[in-house]
């Protein structure tokens, strides 16, 4: 199948402003791109790319004062398969970790490992190793977080959310994301678009979505606490320790966001 994908973001700057842009479609699904998704920005700008440390194709631009318009409208392969099941996948000790997952299973801004360890343990450390016990991380953190948009904002911590009861997509991925840790398994947070695929209607609003990926049997699998089923369509952006290092924009000066738009649609026929 065929997927579209895109956003419009507009900003108010009242200054010339300074940003890093992660909004780029991820180099692993490269060989899946039939239009790029350029960054097409109005007024135009010079643009810089570069590549962060996580391996992310990032933009630098300094934003004019007054409005400037982010956009881009890509095309995706896509081979229309749900997320992958490995339930005998299994844990590794930490020994024998290879040294680039490591990092992953250390505290992060908003994974706070050293509040949740106990926590994690009592709950999880019982459940079947591997897959299984991951899998439970999921179903716990789905019924335990009740999804509120009101709810949302950029300075919620795992800890929080699990205090709290409360948030959206990355709070959801960041408990889970912490408890994996706790349990000594490497765990990433992901961001990407993810379409409406073979779900049911009523549709929420489209937003960039976040998910996360747990190393098990040699292996990076999906894993997604918030919607907890394997879904169809998942095109991933950046990928870090949590969401400080995936952040769609960072600003330095003061900003407005004032119109957001994502879209992420399978296409029928062809090109449009």
């Amino acid at each position: 199948m065929q997927i579209r994908v895109g956003y419009e973001l507009i900003y108010d700057c009242p200054q010339p402003t300074p940003m890093i842009l992660a909004l780029h479609i991820h180099f692993t699904r490269a060989s899946d791109v039939v239009v790029p998704d350029h960054l097409i920005t109005s007024p135009a700008v010079p643009t810089t790319a570069y590549r962060d440390v996580f391996g992310n194709w990032c933009s630098r631009i300094v934003a004019p004062k007054g409005e400037i318009r982010l956009s881009t409208n890509a095309i995706v392969n896509d081979r229309g398969e749900p997320d992958v099941v490995a339930a005998a996948a299994q844990e590794h000790r930490v020994q024998d970790l290879p040294e680039e997952t490591l990092v992953f299973l250390l505290g992060s801004r908003y994974c706070e490992t050293d509040l949740l360890s106990e926590v994690a343990w009592g709950l999880f450390g019982k459940s079947p190793n591997g897959w299984g016990r991951v899998q439970a991380i999921c179903d716990f953190v789905h019924q335990h977080i009740a999804f509120d948009y009101k709810q949302a904002r950029a300075t919620k911590t795992a800890w929080e959310a699990f205090n709290e009861r409360t948030g959206v997509c990355r709070d959801f991925a960041h408990l889970a994301i912490a408890f994996c840790r706790c349990l000594n398994i490497p765990a990433r947070y992901c961001t990407g678009y993810l379409s409406d695929i073979g779900i049911p209607p009523p549709y929420a609003p489209m937003d960039f979505a976040a998910w996360f990926e747990a190393y098990l049997g040699g292996c990076w699998y999906t894993f997604d606490a918030r919607n907890n089923v394997r879904r169809v369509g998942r095109v991933l952006i950046a990928r870090g320790r949590d969401a400080t290092d995936v952040a769609i924009s960072n600003t330095f000066g003061p900003n407005t966001l004032k119109s957001f738009k994502v879209w992420t649609d399978e296409l029928s026929g062809g090109f449009p």
